[in-house]
């Protein structure tokens, strides 16, 4: 079959490069891609966000399938659109509609479907300018550290963690006040969470379901932890803490409910679930909902997926996901990625990419990366994940540390302490 993925990342990469495995894949088609997808697969010069390029797309190559990689386009409906539009209304779209997307989309909604369905997540409480006040007087009730969350997409920059209350009440004033444009007109004030993250991936038709391996990112752009929140800057496949008691809470409380949820809801859903979780002393709490595999977690997640991708969207695509079992690789998977000099403040583009050829043992995923006068140059903050498998994770972090070396482009920079809480 002819499948056309939307996106750009490293995640989208990584989906392309274990899509082209497949026998049921003819031809695949990236838009827009990167640099690393037109190996893999044709790069396509569109805008996911721009559907009625989409539609071009699909009827001019026969497209039988749409796998969205990033949230934008799904939040923005690009499932309605083709759902209803009669000349591609038969192509499925791997990716929830503007209704499940939501779950992402906004916070408010994907805290209220929370506590609706008894999935464990923080206390919180939604503000809006109407009710700033009461916003006010919640922050006194809590202990600090103060979370403060954009209810919309805010390109992963929505989130504040204060410790003092006076700048947290000043903050949530700021948000209202649209420090973050529309996104922020509905803040969610939310209780700390201590403990530590992990991400857990289902794939659903929306009654049958399969869970993907676990992973764990690294959001910050400093050693330790410190510094600015990034898009991750590496991950790890399997999380040594998740083991099958810690596992069967998270399925038992979380994933089950959520899947049952959206049945319950109303909420037709054929995609990826990702659920970012806190484990506090053993006990998983959600603390958000993304509609989307995350990235760089998919370049560990999907290089331990052995079985057929392809096979899988189709599954989810007919709705008979319960009939298939997926097979994870035994071994461990890391991820670390090269960003930009600056990243995530502002960097500069065009740096010439060198040593890709030098990296024999593992995976190279590129993120933000094009070509140019048939040089691989830097096109984005975060650059290419190297990817390493191992017997653990130090052995495939020891490879993608090396492989990190190896690459060259002015400004590169890495942090060489990925797993370093495990």
């Amino acid at each position: 079959m002819n499948i056309l993925l939307l996106g750009s990342g490293g995640r989208e990469h990584a989906l392309a490069w274990k899509m082209t495995q497949s026998e049921k894949l003819t031809k695949l088609f990236i838009a827009p891609g990167n640099a690393g997808t037109s190996a893999v697969g044709t790069n396509v010069d569109v805008n996911p966000n721009d559907f009625e390029a989409v539609k071009k797309v699909v009827l001019e190559n026969a497209i039988e399938m749409i796998v969205v990689g990033p949230e934008e386009p799904l939040v923005r409906g690009i499932k309605d659109f083709v759902l209803n539009d009669p000349e591609i209304a038969q192509v499925p779209v791997i990716g929830p509609g503007q209704k499940g997307a939501q779950l992402e989309g906004s916070k408010e909604f994907a805290k209220a479907f929370m506590q609706r369905h008894n999935v464990p997540t923080a206390a919180y409480l939604s503000v809006t300018s109407a009710n700033l006040e009461e916003g006010l007087a919640f922050l006194k009730t809590m202990k600090a550290p103060y979370v403060l969350k954009a209810d919309g997409l805010a390109a992963g920059k929505g989130v504040l963690i204060l410790d003092d209350l006076a700048e947290a009440q000043n903050e949530l004033k700021e948000m209202l006040g649209g420090k973050f444009g529309d996104a922020s007109s509905t803040v969610v004030i939310e209780e700390y969470l201590s403990g530590i993250e992990l991400s857990v991936f289902v794939l659903t038709d929306g009654h049958g379901y399969v869970v993907l391996p676990e992973a764990k990112d690294y959001k910050r752009i400093g050693e330790g932890d410190t510094g600015l929140n990034t898009g991750g800057m590496g991950a790890v496949s399997p999380v040594p803490f998740a083991d099958e008691v810690f596992m069967k809470k998270v399925h038992d409380r979380i994933v089950l409910p959520t899947v049952e949820g959206l049945i319950k809801d109303d909420i037709p859903y054929k995609g990826f679930i990702f659920i970012g979780l806190m484990s506090v002393e053993g006990e998983p709490f959600v603390i958000e909902y993304n509609v989307r595999m995350g990235d760089p977690e998919t370049e560990v997640v999907i290089p331990r997926l052995k079985s057929d991708l392809v096979d899988l969207f189709q599954a989810v695509a007919a709705g008979n996901l319960r009939t298939k079992q997926i097979e994870v690789d035994e071994r461990s998977a890391t991820t670390v990625m090269c960003v930009s000099g600056g990243y995530p403040g502002d960097y500069e583009k065009g740096k010439e990419i060198t040593g890709l050829e030098n990296i024999t043992e593992g995976m190279v995923f590129h993120a933000g990366t094009t070509e140019k006068d048939g040089k691989v140059v830097t096109a984005g903050g975060r650059v290419i994940a190297l990817t390493a498998y191992g017997k653990d994770k130090d052995e495939a972090l020891a490879q993608s540390f090396k492989n990190a070396q190896k690459l060259d482009y002015e400004g590169k920079y890495f942090r060489s302490d990925i797993g370093f809480d495990l």
